[in-house]
């Protein structure tokens, strides 16, 4: 393997970080060298970490050090060795782990002699691993088992000792091995320069030589196959899944080349997809080089791609320029958002991006709704200090922050703003940035050359005040309008039937906005002949089916209860799964069924959709 170039220096320290420990250390890391084991059997990671060391200020290089400590995050992870310079059989370190928080994990303390220029680590995954997700043959698309990691917000330091915090930067390389029988079949994957074979004798070399955060860190490892779409970019699926796949994302490289007409060019070389079986928690995770996207938006009619478009998004947003804790999680998806939005309207037009628009806003509010207008959970700046970050990852931060920027929008104009986004994302790359640097940066670009502009934004407001401003805009959608045309038929009278040709055509958004917009208290009867012109229950399309079942459940139509079960036993993307939840708690006798289907389900979902389901069904 050729040898990296050294990280860029960080250009000042990070911002102190709540949800990380690397703070009360002398020294920040820089560069990774990763030896993994991945052992199906035992359901673990095993080998070593080698951090190389930034050097301390002021310092000509490493072996100028006066020594000191560095202090890494870790939850769980069985330590065999801590050992100093670049081989595991190197000088024994001295080190201590700090009792273990909850939310946190422990600090991992080790002492530096003078001239310390790298520690290695040999440790090992704890079985049930919070990032991890190890499935079963039976869990997947095939016959072999599954392995992918989820590592934001703070879980990396349950499959790596690591300085997890967003304004932490490090390049890597790293070595992975796949034991067992079944090595030769499965393939390993990571965030950063990937083979596109399986190697027979299951050992993969991996680099990233663009420095990121932590949380960005992604390994995966399956019976996967690859088809390119373009010089850059490609999906990567369990075979069974590849064909649908490659049909749904055939516009992704008009996506990046489009991404990169409005915010620069697109800083990460290649841009691939991995499709990963359905208990995948997120709709995607934007993992650099290699973007995790779940099944659910393999709806045969590529309605749902404005997922891979935010996602893409993140490229700049996010993972170029990124939150410098998880208090400034809206710097990462109010950008995205935005970004997401103006990519789908270059390619599909100004209706359709309307359209995203007018359902983000309802997320937006119910959000809203279910925090309290007044909380302070509804400003855009958190304060997460003592909480898991994951809490604060809301609508809030993505349609909030996107609306902050549409009003800057309408108040600059269009190419004004788009100049200065595309001016932030080339200054400030591969930084970190917080809220009150990215305030000082948009007042004196933007704001102070305007007279009265900061005034009319109302900045204040929109990032630690409660709720949504007064001068927040509301977005139409002339599709929708039409829709909702055809729903008040419906609610006259006009049998189901009867408005089927006035649906041809229909996106799935439009048809979630048509069941969204339906009174709750449906009786069964009307359900049943819904159901029977347009067949949502037996729709194989995730985004209908959640936002059908509960209409479903409260009205006590039955034929939809198998299809109900089958999708809480299989998908577990945490959007759906919560409200599903919550709607079958809500009905007659729905608590004990709602306890037996998770019994069954558990097992096929990842430890953040758990971590919110087990307090939700205890």
């Amino acid at each position: 393997m050729a040898p990296l170039s050294s990280a860029v220096r960080p250009a000042a320290p990070p911002a102190p970080d709540p949800h990380s420990y690397a703070g009360q250390g002398t020294q920040l890391v820089r560069h990774l060298r990763l030896h993994l084991a991945v052992d199906f059997a035992q359901r673990t990671l095993a080998g070593t970490a080698t951090w190389l060391l930034t050097e301390p200020v002021g310092a000509a290089s490493a072996s100028d050090s006066a020594g000191g400590t560095l202090v890494l995050d870790t939850r769980e992870l069985r330590l065999d060795s801590v050992s100093l310079g670049e081989a595991a059989a190197g000088p024994a370190a001295a080190y201590a782990l700090a009792p273990a928080d909850a939310v946190l994990g422990q600090a991992l303390h080790i002492q530096l002699p003078a001239g310390t220029a790298a520690v290695s680590i040999r440790y090992r995954t704890a079985p049930g691993a919070a990032a991890l997700q190890w499935l079963a043959p039976a869990q997947t698309a095939g016959e072999f088992p599954f392995l992918f990691t989820q590592s934001q917000a703070i879980l990396a330091r349950t499959w790596l000792p690591c300085q997890d915090s967003p304004g932490i930067r490090f390049t890597y390389e790293a070595t992975v091995e796949v034991l067992g029988s079944e090595r030769g079949q499965l393939l390993a994957l990571m965030s950063a320069e990937n083979p596109q074979q399986t190697a027979a004798n299951g050992r993969y070399q991996f680099r990233m030589v663009q420095p990121i955060p932590a949380y960005l860190m992604a390994l995966a490892v399956g019976r996967l196959d690859f088809a390119p779409l373009s010089e850059r970019t490609g999906i990567y699926a369990e075979p069974a899944t590849l064909a649908r796949a490659t049909y749904e994302f055939a516009d992704l490289e008009q996506m990046v080349a489009t991404a990169e007409q409005l915010y620069g060019a697109y800083r990460w070389e290649r841009y691939d997809l991995l499709v990963l079986p359905p208990s995948f928690p997120f709709g995607g995770m934007e993992n650099p080089r290699l973007t995790f996207v779940t099944p659910t938006i393999l709806s045969g009619d590529r309605s749902l791609t404005s997922l891979v478009a935010h996602e893409l998004a993140h490229s700049w947003s996010g993972n170029l320029v990124t939150n410098a804790t998880w208090n400034d999680f809206w710097l990462n998806e109010g950008f995205t958002v935005y970004f997401e939005r103006r990519i789908m309207e270059r390619l599909y037009g100004s209706t359709y991006a309307d359209m995203l628009q007018v359902l983000g806003e309802a997320d937006l509010h119910h959000t809203i709704a279910e925090l309290g207008a007044s909380s302070p959970a509804t400003h855009l700046r958190l304060h997460l200090a003592g909480r898991d970050p994951d809490d604060g990852l809301n609508d809030i931060a993505y349609e909030k922050g996107c609306l902050l920027l549409l009003t800057l929008e309408r108040l600059v104009g269009r190419p004004r703003l788009d100049a200065f986004i595309k001016e932030y994302f080339a200054r400030f790359s591969f930084q970190s940035m917080d809220t009150a640097t990215f305030i000082g940066y948009l007042r004196q670009q933007l704001l102070d050359p305007a007279p009265g502009l900061a005034e009319r934004l109302s900045l204040g407001a929109w990032v630690d005040g409660p709720g949504l401003p007064a001068n927040a805009p509301v977005a139409r959608s002339a599709r929708f309008e039409a829709v909702a045309a055809v729903r008040a038929q419906f609610g006259a009278g006009t049998p189901a039937a009867v408005l089927a040709p006035a649906t041809a055509g229909w996106s799935s958004h439009e048809w979630v906005h048509f069941l969204q917009g339906l009174s709750p208290t449906l009786p069964a009867a009307e359900l049943a002949a819904l159901d029977a012109a347009f067949g949502f229950t037996a729709s194989g399309n995730a985004e209908l089916l959640a936002a059908w079942l509960p209409l479903a459940l409260r009205a006590g139509y039955t034929p939809a209860d198998a299809a109900l079960t089958q999708f809480l036993l299989h998908v577990g993307r945490r959007k759906f799964l919560v409200p599903l939840y919550r709607a079958l708690l809500a009905t007659p006798g729905g608590r004990a069924r709602a306890q037996e289907i998770y019994r069954q389900a558990r097992p096929n979902y990842h430890s953040v959709a758990t971590s919110t389901l087990d307090a939700l069904l205890a």
